[in-house]
């Protein structure tokens, strides 16, 4: 059996956008739903939502068990390697590293999620060929093809990281530079107001570093007039929101013309 293949890493590459949601909700039924809409990824969200690596798995699962072409992409809550570890084994292929402020810290996440091998001397990943994303044991060739199969997400969300913007972009297995836009507001002192000339100038510079460097950009938008507004500016791997707010915003106004 060979390593199940990360189609989401190479569609990365290619200049069609990718629209995906985020799930914060901890369910795997809402996930395994969400695939049926035809969203490109899906991104299981650990560090603002009550996601563990137990519901991470099952939330993995739900998505692959569809066999439909969204790809499962988990943003870790830190950099700690225990973190990185735990969601690689239950088979995460694609992980967002929130809070990357410079290409030293680029580098190290990039480490933590490659078996050390000749490629890639210095990984730091633990080998346990048992794990979930080995078939348990029953995909042999797993450690070998791993790295290969591997997407590094390198969020961007403070004044620090724009100005180290172009040493992070080339870190070598870096795939996409994603802009958190409320931090990255907050940090550059216009929090909340994402029309500000300097948040557009902002937002723009990740673009261009991501370009330059050969690598996709991504953003997280609120809706669809959002998302394409991010689209024309030339990001690429856009998030259409959060699956709470699509509920609550959708329950809200559907209750609200019941009433009215």
């Amino acid at each position: 059996m060979t390593t199940l293949t990360n189609s989401l890493k190479a569609r990365l590459k290619e200049p069609d956008a990718l629209f995906g949601l985020w799930l914060s909700m901890g369910s795997s039924a809402a996930a395994e739903a969400l695939t049926h809409s035809g969203f490109d990824w899906l991104c299981i969200d650990m560090e603002h939502s009550p996601n563990d690596s137990r519901e991470v798995e099952h939330q993995l699962r739900a998505i692959e068990a569809s066999h439909l072409p969204s790809e499962a992409v988990v943003r870790v809550p830190s950099h700690d390697a225990w973190q990185i570890k735990r969601a690689l084994d239950v088979g995460a292929r694609t992980l967002i590293f929130p809070g990357i402020d410079t290409a030293e810290q680029a580098a190290m996440v990039v480490r933590h999620t490659r078996y050390p091998d000749a490629t890639h001397p210095d990984g730091l990943r633990g080998v346990a060929g048992s794990v979930r994303a080995a078939a348990y044991g029953s995909r042999r060739d797993y450690v070998q093809g791993a790295n290969a199969q591997l997407a590094v997400i390198a969020q961007i969300e403070s004044a620090q990281a724009l100005a180290n913007i172009d040493a992070i972009a080339t870190t070598p297995g870096i795939d996409c530079l994603f802009v958190g836009p409320n931090d990255l507001m907050a940090s550059i002192g216009h929090l909340g107001d994402s029309m500000h000339p300097d948040v557009e100038a902002a937002f723009m510079k990740v673009v261009e570093a991501a370009e330059a460097a050969g690598i996709a950009s991504g953003i997280m938008a609120t809706d669809a007039s959002g998302a394409r507004y991010f689209h024309e500016m030339g990001f690429r791997f856009i998030s259409l929101g959060i699956d709470v707010v699509w509920l609550m915003r959708s329950t809200r106004q559907a209750l609200q013309e019941a009433r009215s």
